[in-house]
């Protein structure tokens, strides 16, 4: 039983039971104790020291809401930060100062966001509505989906694509929301609750779905492109054969990415859905690409660099093992982590050893992270702390 705990604890941070903890400590105890009674997890991997090669720090910092049983990431547009939060709020910063230069409420819970692009500042609520904001905080429109919203809304080319957390897609008009198109396929039986979102990119919409496949759709119509095959389903058990692709497919020149959960990395032709290159590592979190390179958090905590046409392996760092890191951010020499713990970690690109590690709070970094600039990201905690963190 015990080796099988690294995978049903990653299957409990999907399935969002990490919502409700007051500290760290409950949050673990939670993890444990939902699935296996009062017998102990497998701890996180303690932190070995290092020399830092680089100073990260945090710049500014904010309160915008506890994130509940949901997913929020920031985003950045225009030299502004936008965040939001379960309780409803959403705030706008200045992404050089911190300063606060709006916040608005959207009289119901959220549970997800931001999204935003072409004046839109975009966020999805528990009952199944998109809300549209322009840029200064005014209410544009609101509009219903089929249920609740998991992941930022997007837009681009006039259209807002949104997931539903049924697993249909929507097109929605980004003048006034009224819905233009659906894409909807059939689901397994036993599937994550995802907060994997979709990847535009030149009038395509890329989907990862339960079962392990990806599908690209034409933005204008939901028409569908292709569909290719990144895992299959295999075990004996429900719980076994689940291979979702529960995190955001990555678009990088003629190739775009997708990795399953309990499955594998694949790697896509862009014009024909052919599958170039796959290998077996299993992922929630997902993966990112800068310069030829595939960073992908592996299921286990593991991070692996790979070969863009290859998928031959760069490195792996195990040292982040248990600690349920993000998906990797890259930031040009360094890549950056967030963990359960709160600490983001700059691993060097070249070979993944650590660079530096700066803490927010005791409180999980479970959401991608967001780049901010050349040298700064942002990191949104569970408890609702937003962090602005660079490194020279």
């Amino acid at each position: 039983m015990k080796s099988r705990l690294p995978r049903l604890l990653s299957l409990l941070a999907i399935v969002a039971l990490l919502g409700g903890c007051s500290s760290l400590t409950d949050l673990k105890t939670d993890m444990s104790e939902r699935m296996f009674g009062r017998e102990p997890a497998n701890p996180p991997t303690p932190l070995k020291e290092f020399k830092s090669r680089a100073q990260s720090k945090i710049i500014w910092s904010a309160k915008v809401g506890e994130a509940g049983n949901f997913t929020f990431t920031p985003a950045v547009d225009n030299g502004q930060v936008y965040a939001a939060s379960a309780n409803g709020d959403i705030y706008r910063f200045d992404a050089a100062s911190g300063k606060q230069t709006w916040h608005i409420t959207a009289g119901e819970g959220l549970s997800a966001g931001v999204g935003v692009g072409e004046n839109l500042v975009l966020a999805g609520t528990p009952s199944g509505y998109v809300i549209a904001y322009n840029q200064d905080g005014k209410l544009l429109w609101k509009s219903r989906v089929s249920s609740e919203v998991l992941s930022a809304p997007q837009v681009s080319a006039g259209i807002v694509v949104v997931r539903a957390g049924d697993g249909r897609i929507f097109g929605l008009s980004a003048v006034d929301g009224s819905r233009k198109w659906i894409y909807q396929r059939a689901t397994p039986t036993l599937s994550l609750r995802s907060s994997a979102g979709v990847a535009i990119d030149t009038g395509a919409v890329y989907v990862g779905f339960a079962g392990g496949k990806l599908i690209a759709l034409r933005l204008d119509d939901g028409k569908i492109i292709w569909e290719a095959s990144v895992a299959q389903p295999r075990g004996v058990t429900e719980i076994e054969r689940i291979a979702d692709i529960t995190s955001l497919p990555i678009v990088d020149g003629p190739l775009v990415y997708a990795v399953a959960y309990q499955g594998k990395i694949a790697a896509i032709d862009r014009a024909s859905g052919r599958v170039i290159w796959a290998r077996d590592i299993s992922s929630y979190t997902g993966m990112n690409a800068e310069e030829s390179r595939i960073y992908v958090t592996h299921a286990n905590g593991s991070v692996y660099a790979l070969a863009y046409d290859s998928g031959k392996t760069f490195w792996k760092q195990d040292d982040l093992m248990y600690r349920h890191p993000t998906a990797p951010l890259p930031m040009g020499g360094v890549i950056a982590i967030g963990d359960l713990e709160g600490y983001v970690h700059f691993l060097d690109r070249e070979d993944g050893s650590f660079y530096s590690r700066v803490r927010t709070v005791e409180s999980p970094i479970l959401a991608r992270m967001t780049a901010l600039g050349t040298n700064g990201m942002l990191a949104q905690t569970r408890n609702g702390g937003l962090y602005a963190i660079s490194i020279k």
